[in-house]
């Protein structure tokens, strides 16, 4: 789901009515009429450059369509070129409030959502948005030529109606307590932006959207530079004041990582997010660091904790055998890579929503048995028993030896022996299997995991390929083993039906990378997703946990709890405390600014 915006918001019980915004479950944080967003500052100057660089594993870009399944957009650019109905703010979860819509009034049995479009909203080219242009978006991304993910985001969106030129009605097959605000999040995009082309052909056209910055100056291969709308049509509404501060956002290119760093080092931009444990503890150093032109940081974040995992592809057949998919997460031991690699820098992920009220703890309540009871044959027989942990190598009654003996009996129950130097099944095959990646750096973390597997006679290979040749393969499900770093969210939704669920796993370039197809899982996801109040969405998600992870499609990695970040003290500034649930980049996008005017004839 590369690039989807997931604003996982919901509707209200009782009447019809219009509002500013909306909560989940609580009411909004801020009241009709605020003024800003507490975690911005209102008198912020407007000016300077913020010079970022783009996350290694896209590197590069070859369109300026985000929204189609084949090449890759730049980074950021949907998020600054493209409004919504509504937007989120950074200190609150599951909210939503009016951006391009001055309010949203939802039908008494919550079967639509009505939007009244601002009147002084205004695309790039100067035209105004109408309700026909958030129609127009809404069945572009649900068409044939825009990534899967929107259609299985939007599949119980029955459509959208022109009311009147600024009013746009979305009707639901059922009700749904995210409905209203899932439209209410997609982005919006002008009619004559690659009019008369398919929209699978709209690849270098500049997109017309209506957010805060357009395309400026682009080096192919080097870097793209988001220029400041300074007449932008939101920037006095309260959700916008104080924020967009830099007339131009340069998102510089570095293929090789060492070369990033080093560049950090020499000023050639002003922030770096790090994901490297060895580079955060070893290698952030130096005369700038020194002298504090350059602060090195960790702020601390209430994000979900996400599931990043080396994902098993159960289409295949070597994978396909959930005691063979056990054996091979048994073989992997976290507590000597987090110690000898990562300098005990990350906890392990746990379970789909850690760090949330939907993870599963313990036993099954009576509401969780209650549904996974009508699948007792369907689903792994563990589930009824207490929650997954990841397999450990610490502690008293746990090493590896253990597990790899646990694992050689689980691979001869599924068929596979070790005999003449390799594990082989009953036709003597040997149990070979890829792990694929995009970078050759990779292979670091891959190979001691490899040395345990050798140990119960599996050979994995690993296959780096370029970024391009790896998402074609991905979106194929080309591949045995990969990792994926899926997002975590407080209040999950629809969005687990491009994951997890039996249609999408048949949906080429889907996010169900592991090839779930399980009426279980579609139940549950269905469960989560019809839940009326919390306490009949945590049984619901809490039973879902339960059951993917003790089918084991997924091997747990690790997850970080802070934002690691280095910035330039001398040119860029913020306001303190960093929101609770902000990204990192994000924040610093939306709501830092410069401390270095821009010079005259740049704007």
């Amino acid at each position: 789901m590369r690039g989807l915006l997931f604003l996982l918001v919901g509707m209200l019980a009782g009447p019809a009515w219009a509002a500013h915004g909306y909560a989940l479950w609580d009411d909004l944080k801020y009241p009709p009429g605020f003024a800003q967003f507490d975690y911005v500052d209102p008198a912020a100057p407007k000016g300077g450059e913020l010079r970022l660089v783009s996350n290694l594993r896209f590197s590069t870009f070859d369109k300026y369509n985000p929204f189609t399944i084949k090449g890759s957009p730049p980074a950021y650019l949907s998020g600054m070129l493209f409004d919504s109905l509504l937007t989120g703010s950074m200190d609150e979860t599951a909210s939503g409030y009016g951006l391009l819509a001055e309010d949203v009034e939802v039908a008494a049995d919550r079967l639509s959502a009505t939007f009244r479009v601002r009147p002084q909203a205004r695309f790039h080219d100067g035209s105004p948005v109408q309700a026909a242009d958030v129609k127009h978006s809404y069945e572009t991304l649900i068409g044939p030529h825009a990534s899967p993910a929107y259609r299985t985001l939007l599949e119980e969106v029955a459509g959208a109606d022109v009311i009147d030129t600024r009013t746009v009605r979305f009707r639901f097959r059922k009700p749904n307590r995210e409905l209203p605000l899932t439209v209410g999040g997609l982005p919006v995009f002008s009619r004559a932006w690659g009019k008369g082309k398919p929209f699978d052909q709209v690849v270098m056209d500049i997109p017309i959207g209506s957010g805060p910055y357009r395309i400026g100056p682009v080096v192919f291969g080097r870097d793209i530079t988001y220029v400041r709308d300074a007449n932008y049509w939101a920037k006095d509404l309260p959700v916008k004041r104080g924020m967009h501060n830099f007339d131009r956002i340069t998102v510089k290119i570095y293929r090789d990582n060492t070369a990033r760093l080093e560049a950090l080092k020499a000023g050639e931009f002003d922030m770096m997010t790090f994901y490297s444990a060895g580079d955060w503890a070893r290698r952030v150093k130096g005369r700038k660091f020194d002298s504090g032109e350059l602060v090195k940081r960790e702020f601390q974040h209430r994000q979900p904790a996400g599931f990043q995992s080396y994902v098993l592809n159960s289409r295949r057949e070597r994978l396909s055998d959930p005691r063979v998919r056990e054996a091979l997460g048994l073989a992997l031991d976290y507590e000597w890579m987090n110690r000898q690699l990562f300098y005990n820098g990350y906890p392990r992920v746990r379970d789909l929503f850690g760090n949330t009220d939907c993870a599963a703890t313990g036993l099954p309540s009576a509401e969780e048995q209650a549904l996974l009871e009508p699948f007792r044959n369907r689903i792994p027989a563990a589930t009824f028993g207490p929650m997954y942990e990841p397999p450990r190598t610490t502690g008293e009654g746990h090493s590896l030896r253990d597990n790899l003996r646990r694992a050689q009996a689980l691979l001869a129950e599924a068929g596979w022996t070790y005999r003449d130097g390799a594990l082989r099944n009953a036709k003597g095959e040997p149990y070979v299997i890829e792990y694929l990646d995009s970078r050759d750096s990779g292979v670091r973390t891959v190979t001691p995991w490899m040395r345990n597997l050798e140990k119960l006679g599996v050979q994995l290979k690993f296959v780096p390929v370029d970024f391009a040749l790896y998402q074609q393969r991905l979106d194929r499900f080309e591949f045995d083993i990969t990792t994926i770093n899926f997002p975590g969210t407080h209040n999950p939704g629809q969005s687990l039906a491009e994951i997890f669920g039996s249609k999408a796993a048949d949906t080429e370039s889907s996010g169900n990378y592991m090839g779930v197809k399980n009426p279980a899982v579609d139940a549950l996801v269905t469960a989560v997703v019809r839940a009326r109040t919390k306490e009949e969405l945590l049984p619901a998600c809490r039973a879902l946990d339960r059951v993917v992870m003790h089918s084991h499609y997924l091997i747990p990695q690790w997850t970080l709890a802070a934002h690691r970040m280095v910035y330039s003290a001398r040119r860029l500034a913020f306001k303190e405390p960093m929101p609770a649930y902000a990204g990192g980049e994000d924040w610093v996008m939306g709501a830092w600014w410069s401390r270095v005017p821009t010079p005259a004839g740049i704007r």
